[in-house]
């Protein structure tokens, strides 16, 4: 297991050993300095992450109106399916990015569908060969890494290791995203180049993204690069990792700036509690709150305060992916 020691780049975490200790103590130094990891030694077959990439290109590079036969305003309130560029908001203002929206796939006898109930049901799928079941296949692959890695963290805590499986994320709410990040144009400007600075709302995020690069972390005083790793995922977490754990943990601002001449694209997939799950502060030592101030540099890009959770898990949610998509917002809540 090896994690680099420069405090000047994005820490490594080779979790092939499997040795929960010393993996969660890893996850553990990086998620209170950077928020952000990088992950190798996962076991996800290379070829799988290949075929997904290939058939992510190959629908993004479709004719616009064969990628609008699955838009989004055809997903009801299982909130599924493509968007256009300029289609998605990050604080507010569109995003130079095009993507699909997956979940876990429920059939229409599913309980939680037949009640209605938001960002539950079927995904709309491209009529490509072999999409629907490489990203089903990819999903499943993903989501187990995530739940490891999320047994690493809570032994780092000093939890038990089944702590967030047994309040949490028995019955995760997956969601995973294919964005395509258009090349940069010579008018542009930085806040149009991808996606602006922002941070994840949920538990865990898994990332895997192509050669082109663009994904920076702000650290202390600066934007820190996250360069693609052969073979990698990087991985943060967010604001409610960061609110259960009353700050240890910060959930880092980032943001994307394709500055290429090519398209770029980034396969996130968010790993966070059940929609039910009712969510109560871990007992941790926090860090000194000028400690958290220090690692953002001041910045809190909302302004909100992470200091309280309370409620479900799904009304959390809810009011967050409500501000992503206001179109849809009346047919969604």
């Amino acid at each position: 297991m090896k994690l680099t020691n420069s405090t000047e780049s994005i820490p490594i975490i080779d979790i092939a050993s499997r040795d929960i200790a010393r993996i969660g103590a890893a996850l553990d130094r990086a998620c209170c300095e950077f928020g952000f990891f990088y992950v190798t030694g996962h076991s996800i077959s290379p070829a799988l992450s290949a075929r997904m990439m290939t058939l992510a290109r190959e629908f993004f590079a479709s004719p616009l109106n064969e990628k609008m036969t699955i838009a989004m305003a055809h997903g009801g309130r299982a909130w599924r399916g493509y968007f256009q560029v300029d289609g998605e908001l990050t604080s507010g203002r569109p995003d130079r990015k095009e993507g699909i929206y997956f979940g876990i796939e429920l059939g229409p006898d599913d309980p939680r569908v037949r009640a209605g109930l938001p960002l539950h049901g079927g995904n709309l799928f491209p009529a490509m060969p072999g999409f629907r079941d490489t990203v089903l296949a990819y999903i499943d692959e993903v989501t187990a890494v995530g739940q490891m890695l999320l047994r690493g963290i809570a032994v780092g805590l000093g939890l038990t290791p089944d702590y967030f499986l047994d309040r949490y994320t028995s019955d995760p709410t997956v969601l995973f995203r294919i964005f395509n990040y258009p090349p940069s144009t010579a008018d542009a400007d930085e806040n149009e180049l991808g996606v602006g600075e922002h941070t994840d709302y949920g538990l865990l995020t898994l990332l895997q993204q192509d050669e082109v690069g663009g994904l920076q972390v702000w650290h202390r005083d600066r934007w820190l690069p996250a360069p693609p790793v052969p073979d990698s995922f990087v991985c943060n977490i967010g604001d409610m990792l960061e609110r259960l754990t009353a700050g240890r943990y910060v959930s880092a601002l980032h943001r994307v700036r394709n500055v290429s001449t090519r398209d770029r694209i980034s396969m996130p997939l968010f790993l966070d509690p059940s929609f039910d799950a009712v969510l109560e502060p871990i007992n941790v030592l926090a860090p000194d709150p000028t400690a958290i101030d220090r690692r953002r540099g001041g910045r809190r890009w909302d302004g909100s305060d992470l200091a309280t959770v309370s409620g479900t898990y799904g009304d959390y949610l809810l009011n967050k992916v409500s501000k992503v998509f206001p179109q849809l917002r009346a047919k969604v809540l």
